[in-house]
């Protein structure tokens, strides 16, 4: 079969087409002919060999994909042949509280990914997709979406009337406003592309920024507000944006710490901390459990995951750059 491998840390082009065996499931376990995979940031970040000490190399990289289950090992009950599936992110996550353990099982980092035509993995470790979707919408939800979900949901419990507010219109903030507007809250976003803000818009985006024209957006975050502050930030920008987080977000507020598009080395100060009570919650994807009870949500509501651009299987490597470049709007999608 002819998977994708990285290979070194020279960044994208460490990013090779290879020949390899196809697998064979054994016990408990899965064979996925894989249609679609999506992006992230960090796969960006693997390709550069910057994702931490856990990477493997050569590893098919890509956490998020969906296909259609080919065979099954023996003692698989949870999964049948002709299953239309997705993988979760962390292989070992399946419910309760995030361990050192679970933490080594995420695809295409500690164990090989979703960038291949087939791949084999355990049965607990895929869920169903939604009937509505296809497979290119499927594979956009393994790490992103439960990322919002996780935030919003599990964690944040957002009701109807909160204000929340989300940085930038990549896969993560895209899919926390869709879920934020089912729950009945009002969202504020911010990018540096009228475009965009214009498309957040139409998604029901209640309020846009653009802080390239407004550099101090969280004084107008606080305008829009009535000078109280949003109920929850999404940060995905990291140290470079945290501090204008802190100061966006209300007394007892939450900021759930995701990302770090705009930098991870900067000086924050925690007194704002203190002095507003805030949650401050880092995020990091979720379980099965929450991704089940997600696509419960996305097929009650008939939600339809918003595709940037869909590369064909052989320009990976264009599809990294496009995604490096920032043009996108949700999530790049490469078919298999």
């Amino acid at each position: 079969m002819k998977a994708y491998e990285v290979q070194s840390n020279a960044g994208i082009d460490a990013l090779k087409l290879v020949e390899t065996p196809a697998p064979k499931p054994g016990q408990g376990q899965v064979l996925v002919r894989v249609r679609a995979t999506s992006l992230n940031y960090r796969d960006l970040l693997i390709v550069q060999g910057a994702y931490g000490t856990r990477q493997k190399l050569p590893v098919i990289p890509m956490s998020d994909g969906a296909g259609e289950v080919v065979a099954v090992g023996e003692g698989v009950t949870r999964i049948k042949v002709g299953s239309r599936v997705a993988g979760i992110f962390f292989q070992d996550w399946i419910a309760g509280a995030l361990t050192p353990e679970k933490i080594k099982s995420d695809l295409g980092g500690s164990i090989d990914g979703m960038l291949a035509e087939y791949v084999v993995l355990p049965q607990d470790g895929l869920v169903l997709l939604p009937e509505h979707l296809s497979y290119e919408q499927g594979a956009t939800l393994p790490c992103a979406a439960v990322t919002a979900w996780h935030a919003l949901t599990t964690q944040g419990g957002i009701k109807a009337g909160d204000h929340v507010l989300l940085l930038g219109t990549g896969g993560v903030s895209i899919f926390a406003l869709q879920f934020a507007k089912i729950q009945g809250s009002r969202v504020i976003i911010t990018s540096s592309s009228d475009h965009k803000l214009e498309r957040a818009k139409e998604l029901g985006a209640t309020d846009t920024i653009n802080y390239k024209k407004t550099p101090n957006w969280e004084e107008r975050v606080y305008q829009l507000t009535e000078r109280l502050g949003v109920d929850h930030v999404i940060e995905v920008g990291g140290a470079g944006t945290l501090a204008k987080s802190l100061r966006a977000v209300r007394v007892g507020g939450r900021i759930s710490l995701i990302g770090v598009l705009a930098g991870a080395k900067g000086e924050v100060n925690p007194l704002p901390v203190t002095m507003k009570s805030l949650s401050v919650q880092g995020i990091y994807v979720g379980s099965r459990e929450m991704f089940e009870a997600m696509n419960r949500a996305i097929t009650l509501h008939q939600l339809q995951p918003v595709i940037d651009r869909i590369f064909p299987f052989t320009q990976a490597q264009e599809a990294y750059h496009y995604l490096k470049s920032g043009a996108h709007f949700g999530k790049v999608v490469i078919q298999v």
